[in-house]
């Protein structure tokens, strides 16, 4: 494949504190502020706390979830005083680092999140996203403290609900596990190195280096999997099946335990073989999910460098 040419990012925007009780990406968002990282070479950094009161309370969200509120539809929607916290601060930021789809978006935004679930340092993008792909390429290169993987999203970028969708290009890094509420250093080492690599290659881009393509495996998601529940009380009767728990990323293959009900029953996997990820979630018992089936795939792309006629 030839090269592709691309503007050079002049503006990129890290936000954290998306989810207010996320405390990974809050404290090095603080960081960052307290020692004024506004500029590293060519580009212009933004540092965003996403959802301040959230943060305040150290809940996930005050009315709604902020990272589903996103979409051209929902952005679009008129605001009033009865309209959810959430949506109101989601218009907010679309005027900071965006608006969504225009020119005057910023050129990249990385937003910083924790997960309960087993899941290492993971990158979320749509793998149309080549800028994305190339960060991602690079720093898997680099960590070796854990897993580097990817989720491909495949959303459109209309229906994409997330804050990183909002910039011309975007991602999320997810790192786990870590509770709620709760600030690990290995953790925060982590995402801290990925945050620092991502400044490091952005420089390296808009300083003229080509960065070659290839394949990277990705994992796309295909399913979502509730908890056995009563039929009458909708309570859960089961719990995640120690040998699916901490598994992230393994393949499951039919027949596989995946739930052990609290009479001591194994529950096990119907279907075909395929990766779960988001295993046991804290944040994802209120949307009704145990864990993600994801495939496994590998995406193909091509090299890029920075346009020889864009200033920066």
């Amino acid at each position: 494949m030839d090269c592709v040419s691309l503007p050079p990012l002049s503006k990129f925007a890290i936000c954290g504190g998306t989810h207010g009780n996320e405390m990974t990406g809050i404290h090095l968002l603080r960081h960052l502020q307290k020692h004024k990282v506004e500029k590293a070479g060519s580009v212009s950094i933004t540092t965003v706390l996403s959802n301040p009161r959230a943060i305040d309370a150290c809940k996930r969200y005050i009315d709604t979830d902020l990272n589903r509120c996103f979409t051209h539809t929902l952005l679009r929607t008129p605001i009033t005083d009865s309209s959810p916290y959430e949506l109101q601060r989601a218009h907010e930021l679309n005027a900071i680092v965006g608006p969504k789809g225009s020119e005057e978006a910023v050129d990249l935004i990385c937003d910083l999140h924790n997960t309960t679930a087993n899941m290492g340092l993971c990158v979320i993008f749509n793998s149309t996203d080549l800028m994305a792909l190339h960060i991602y390429k690079y720093i898997k290169s680099k960590i070796t403290s854990v897993p580097v993987r990817a989720i491909d999203t495949r959303e459109p970028i209309s229906e994409n609900y997330s804050l990183d969708s909002v910039g011309k290009y975007g991602f999320s890094f997810e790192v786990g596990p870590q509770p709620n509420g709760v600030l690990r250093a290995d953790v925060f080492n982590v995402m801290k190195e990925a945050v620092d690599l991502t400044i490091e290659w952005i420089q390296q881009f808009n300083s003229g280096v080509t960065f070659d393509g290839g394949e990277a495996e990705t994992y796309c998601p295909v399913n979502k999997v509730d908890y056995p529940r009563d039929p009458t009380t909708n309570e859960i009767t089961a719990a995640i099946h120690p040998e699916l728990q901490d598994n992230d990323f393994k393949p499951l293959q039919p027949g596989d335990p995946i739930f052990q009900s609290f009479a001591g029953e194994t529950v096990k996997h119907e279907g075909k073989g395929l990766h779960p990820v988001f295993i046991n979630e804290c944040a994802y018992y209120e949307k009704r999910t145990a864990f993600i089936l994801a495939e496994k795939i590998t995406v193909t792309f091509p090299s890029i460098c920075v346009k020889k006629d864009c200033g920066v």
